[in-house]
Protein backbone atom coordinates (compact mmCIF):
# COMPACT_ATOMS: atom_id res chain seq x y z
CA UNK A 1 0.00 0.00 0.00
CA UNK A 2 1.95 3.39 -1.22
CA UNK A 3 2.44 5.85 1.60
CA UNK A 4 2.82 8.77 -1.56
CA UNK A 5 -0.47 11.06 -2.39
CA UNK A 6 -1.90 9.14 -5.50
CA UNK A 7 -4.48 11.78 -6.75
CA UNK A 8 -3.25 13.37 -9.79
CA UNK A 9 -5.05 16.55 -8.55
CA UNK A 10 -2.08 18.20 -7.06
CA UNK A 11 -4.28 20.89 -6.06
CA UNK A 12 -7.29 19.41 -4.26
CA UNK A 13 -7.24 18.84 -0.54
CA UNK A 14 -10.81 17.32 -1.00
CA UNK A 15 -11.84 15.65 -4.06
CA UNK A 16 -15.00 13.59 -5.10
CA UNK A 17 -14.59 11.59 -8.31
CA UNK A 18 -18.14 10.66 -9.25
CA UNK A 19 -19.02 9.30 -6.02
CA UNK A 20 -22.40 6.89 -5.59
CA UNK A 21 -23.64 5.09 -2.89
CA UNK A 22 -26.50 2.33 -3.31
CA UNK A 23 -28.67 0.74 -1.36
CA UNK A 24 -30.37 -1.79 -3.36
CA UNK A 25 -32.68 -0.13 -6.31
CA UNK A 26 -31.74 2.97 -3.86
CA UNK A 27 -29.34 5.81 -4.99
CA UNK A 28 -28.27 7.79 -1.84
CA UNK A 29 -25.99 9.36 -3.92
CA UNK A 30 -25.30 9.49 -7.54
CA UNK A 31 -22.03 10.68 -9.32
CA UNK A 32 -20.84 13.33 -7.12
CA UNK A 33 -17.90 14.88 -8.52
CA UNK A 34 -15.77 17.99 -6.88
CA UNK A 35 -12.40 18.89 -5.74
CA UNK A 36 -11.77 21.88 -2.98
CA UNK A 37 -8.30 23.21 -3.29
CA UNK A 38 -6.29 24.05 0.36
CA UNK A 39 -7.65 26.74 1.98
CA UNK A 40 -11.38 27.27 1.10
CA UNK A 41 -14.34 27.01 3.30
CA UNK A 42 -17.21 25.38 1.13
CA UNK A 43 -20.70 24.99 2.08
CA UNK A 44 -22.43 21.74 1.34
CA UNK A 45 -26.24 22.10 1.17
CA UNK A 46 -29.11 20.22 0.33
CA UNK A 47 -32.43 19.32 1.39
CA UNK A 48 -33.23 16.56 3.95
CA UNK A 49 -32.00 13.59 2.69
CA UNK A 50 -30.24 14.87 -0.42
CA UNK A 51 -27.41 12.70 0.26
CA UNK A 52 -25.03 15.39 2.70
CA UNK A 53 -23.94 13.10 5.16
CA UNK A 54 -23.79 9.99 2.87
CA UNK A 55 -21.05 11.84 0.98
CA UNK A 56 -19.64 13.24 4.16
CA UNK A 57 -19.20 9.60 5.62
CA UNK A 58 -17.79 8.53 1.74
CA UNK A 59 -15.29 10.98 1.83
CA UNK A 60 -13.99 10.30 4.75
CA UNK A 61 -14.05 6.41 4.81
CA UNK A 62 -17.07 5.66 7.05
CA UNK A 63 -18.59 4.35 4.08
CA UNK A 64 -16.89 2.67 1.23
CA UNK A 65 -18.78 3.74 -1.99
CA UNK A 66 -20.62 1.82 -4.47
CA UNK A 67 -18.56 3.62 -7.47
CA UNK A 68 -16.22 6.09 -7.51
CA UNK A 69 -13.05 7.31 -5.27
CA UNK A 70 -12.64 9.71 -2.84
CA UNK A 71 -9.32 11.62 -1.84
CA UNK A 72 -7.70 13.70 1.24
CA UNK A 73 -4.92 15.35 0.53
CA UNK A 74 -3.96 13.34 -2.39
CA UNK A 75 -4.65 10.31 -0.50
CA UNK A 76 -7.53 7.13 -1.45
CA UNK A 77 -9.58 6.94 1.45
CA UNK A 78 -10.27 3.15 0.45
CA UNK A 79 -6.97 2.27 -0.63
CA UNK A 80 -5.29 4.32 1.88
CA UNK A 81 -7.15 4.53 4.56
CA UNK A 82 -4.71 5.90 7.93
CA UNK A 83 -2.97 8.09 5.70
CA UNK A 84 -5.83 10.05 4.29
CA UNK A 85 -7.38 9.79 8.23
CA UNK A 86 -4.31 11.54 9.76
CA UNK A 87 -4.98 14.10 7.07
CA UNK A 88 -8.78 15.06 8.44
CA UNK A 89 -11.06 15.86 11.51
CA UNK A 90 -14.59 14.77 10.72
CA UNK A 91 -17.75 15.80 13.17
CA UNK A 92 -20.31 13.76 12.26
CA UNK A 93 -24.40 14.57 12.08
CA UNK A 94 -25.13 13.61 15.92
CA UNK A 95 -21.82 12.39 16.87
CA UNK A 96 -21.90 9.06 18.45
CA UNK A 97 -19.94 10.17 22.39
CA UNK A 98 -19.24 7.75 25.51
CA UNK A 99 -21.76 8.91 28.14
CA UNK A 100 -19.82 7.37 30.80
CA UNK A 101 -16.89 9.58 29.99
CA UNK A 102 -16.08 13.64 30.50
CA UNK A 103 -14.93 15.65 27.68
CA UNK A 104 -11.23 15.54 29.44
CA UNK A 105 -11.27 11.55 29.10
CA UNK A 106 -12.70 11.31 25.95
CA UNK A 107 -10.30 13.03 24.03
CA UNK A 108 -7.53 12.29 26.29
CA UNK A 109 -9.05 8.49 24.83
CA UNK A 110 -9.07 9.93 21.18
CA UNK A 111 -5.30 11.50 21.44
CA UNK A 112 -3.96 8.78 22.25
CA UNK A 113 -6.00 6.16 20.28
CA UNK A 114 -4.17 8.80 17.44
CA UNK A 115 -0.89 8.43 18.82
CA UNK A 116 0.01 11.77 19.87
CA UNK A 117 2.98 12.31 22.41
CA UNK A 118 2.28 13.52 25.88
CA UNK A 119 3.82 16.37 25.09
CA UNK A 120 1.32 17.20 21.96
CA UNK A 121 -1.52 16.01 24.05
CA UNK A 122 -1.19 18.39 26.81
CA UNK A 123 -0.86 21.21 23.98
CA UNK A 124 -4.01 20.20 21.91
CA UNK A 125 -6.30 19.35 24.90
CA UNK A 126 -5.80 22.86 25.99
CA UNK A 127 -6.15 23.93 22.63
CA UNK A 128 -9.76 22.44 21.93
CA UNK A 129 -11.00 23.15 25.53
CA UNK A 130 -10.25 27.35 25.44
CA UNK A 131 -11.21 27.36 21.18
CA UNK A 132 -14.24 25.25 22.24
CA UNK A 133 -15.32 27.03 25.37
CA UNK A 134 -15.05 23.39 27.27
CA UNK A 135 -13.76 24.62 30.26
CA UNK A 136 -16.74 24.55 32.94
CA UNK A 137 -17.62 21.01 31.88
CA UNK A 138 -14.20 19.51 31.31
CA UNK A 139 -14.78 17.10 34.39
CA UNK A 140 -18.66 16.33 33.83
CA UNK A 141 -19.80 13.53 32.48
CA UNK A 142 -20.83 13.97 28.85
CA UNK A 143 -24.66 12.19 29.78
CA UNK A 144 -25.09 15.23 31.80
CA UNK A 145 -24.04 17.99 29.34
CA UNK A 146 -26.57 19.82 27.34
CA UNK A 147 -26.75 19.18 23.64
CA UNK A 148 -24.58 22.37 22.46
CA UNK A 149 -22.13 21.12 25.22
CA UNK A 150 -22.05 18.06 23.42
CA UNK A 151 -21.91 19.46 19.77
CA UNK A 152 -19.00 21.19 20.97
CA UNK A 153 -17.09 17.76 22.46
CA UNK A 154 -17.89 16.87 18.82
CA UNK A 155 -15.70 19.85 17.48
CA UNK A 156 -13.35 18.94 20.16
CA UNK A 157 -12.70 15.38 18.87
CA UNK A 158 -12.15 16.59 15.17
CA UNK A 159 -10.01 19.40 16.01
CA UNK A 160 -8.03 17.12 18.85
CA UNK A 161 -5.06 16.14 15.98
CA UNK A 162 -4.47 19.58 13.91
CA UNK A 163 -5.88 17.99 10.80
CA UNK A 164 -5.18 19.88 7.83
CA UNK A 165 -8.91 19.16 6.26
CA UNK A 166 -12.09 19.37 8.65
CA UNK A 167 -15.43 17.93 7.28
CA UNK A 168 -18.47 18.95 9.77
CA UNK A 169 -21.57 17.65 9.34
CA UNK A 170 -24.01 20.67 10.86
CA UNK A 171 -21.29 22.46 13.61
CA UNK A 172 -23.57 24.72 14.77
CA UNK A 173 -26.64 22.52 15.27
CA UNK A 174 -28.00 22.70 18.59
CA UNK A 175 -26.04 25.82 19.73
CA UNK A 176 -27.73 29.13 20.94
CA UNK A 177 -26.75 32.68 19.14
CA UNK A 178 -23.87 33.19 21.14
CA UNK A 179 -22.36 29.65 20.80
CA UNK A 180 -22.99 29.69 17.03
CA UNK A 181 -20.94 33.47 16.65
CA UNK A 182 -18.14 31.58 18.81
CA UNK A 183 -18.53 28.36 16.38
CA UNK A 184 -18.35 30.53 13.25
CA UNK A 185 -15.64 32.89 14.38
CA UNK A 186 -13.40 29.46 15.31
CA UNK A 187 -14.46 28.52 11.49
CA UNK A 188 -13.07 31.85 10.25
CA UNK A 189 -9.75 31.69 11.84
CA UNK A 190 -9.36 27.94 10.81
CA UNK A 191 -9.50 28.95 7.25
CA UNK A 192 -6.26 30.31 7.32
CA UNK A 193 -4.74 27.22 7.49
CA UNK A 194 -7.09 24.29 6.81
CA UNK A 195 -9.42 23.67 3.93
CA UNK A 196 -13.38 22.90 5.67
CA UNK A 197 -16.51 21.39 4.26
CA UNK A 198 -19.26 22.29 6.00
CA UNK A 199 -22.92 21.04 5.70
CA UNK A 200 -25.39 23.27 7.19
CA UNK A 201 -29.25 24.22 6.77
CA UNK A 202 -28.33 28.21 7.46
CA UNK A 203 -28.23 29.94 4.73
CA UNK A 204 -26.50 32.96 6.86
CA UNK A 205 -24.15 30.81 7.82
CA UNK A 206 -22.81 30.22 4.26
CA UNK A 207 -22.28 34.19 3.76
CA UNK A 208 -20.62 34.84 6.88
CA UNK A 209 -17.71 32.00 6.55
CA UNK A 210 -17.51 30.43 2.77
CA UNK A 211 -16.47 31.59 -0.44
CA UNK A 212 -17.88 28.40 -2.28
CA UNK A 213 -20.76 27.07 -2.41
CA UNK A 214 -21.60 22.86 -3.58
CA UNK A 215 -25.42 21.98 -3.60
CA UNK A 216 -26.77 18.57 -4.14
CA UNK A 217 -30.42 17.46 -4.13
CA UNK A 218 -31.57 13.62 -4.90
CA UNK A 219 -28.24 12.35 -4.35
CA UNK A 220 -26.98 14.00 -7.59
CA UNK A 221 -24.53 17.50 -7.82
CA UNK A 222 -26.63 20.39 -8.93
CA UNK A 223 -24.73 23.86 -8.20
CA UNK A 224 -20.89 24.43 -7.67
CA UNK A 225 -20.07 27.80 -7.55
CA UNK A 226 -19.62 30.56 -5.42
CA UNK A 227 -21.89 32.36 -2.74
CA UNK A 228 -23.57 34.40 -5.29
CA UNK A 229 -24.36 32.30 -7.85
CA UNK A 230 -26.26 30.69 -4.77
CA UNK A 231 -27.99 34.03 -4.51
CA UNK A 232 -29.22 34.24 -7.61
CA UNK A 233 -30.15 37.19 -9.81
CA UNK A 234 -32.53 37.85 -7.07
CA UNK A 235 -30.02 38.19 -4.65
CA UNK A 236 -31.71 35.57 -2.57
CA UNK A 237 -30.58 32.63 -1.36
CA UNK A 238 -33.29 31.44 0.26
CA UNK A 239 -35.70 31.70 -2.87
CA UNK A 240 -32.63 30.41 -5.14
CA UNK A 241 -32.30 27.35 -2.94
CA UNK A 242 -35.97 26.43 -2.95
CA UNK A 243 -35.91 26.81 -7.54
CA UNK A 244 -33.22 24.64 -7.25
CA UNK A 245 -34.73 21.98 -5.73
CA UNK A 246 -37.42 21.72 -6.66
CA UNK A 247 -39.42 23.77 -4.05
CA UNK A 248 -41.72 26.42 -4.54
CA UNK A 249 -41.27 30.02 -3.41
Amino acid sequence: MSSEPQSTDKTAMIEARGLSKFYGNFAATRDVTFSIPQGQVAAFLGPNGAGKSTTMKLLTGFLAPSEGEAFIGGYNVSTNRLAAAELVGYLPENGPLYPEMTPKGLLRYCGAARGLSAGTLAERLDFVAQKCSLGDVWGKPISKLSRGYKQRVGMAQALLHDPKVLILDEPTSGLDPNQTFQVRDLILSLAKTKTILLSTHILTEVKAVCSRVILINGGRLILDGSVEDMEGKQHDMEQQFRSLTGRPA
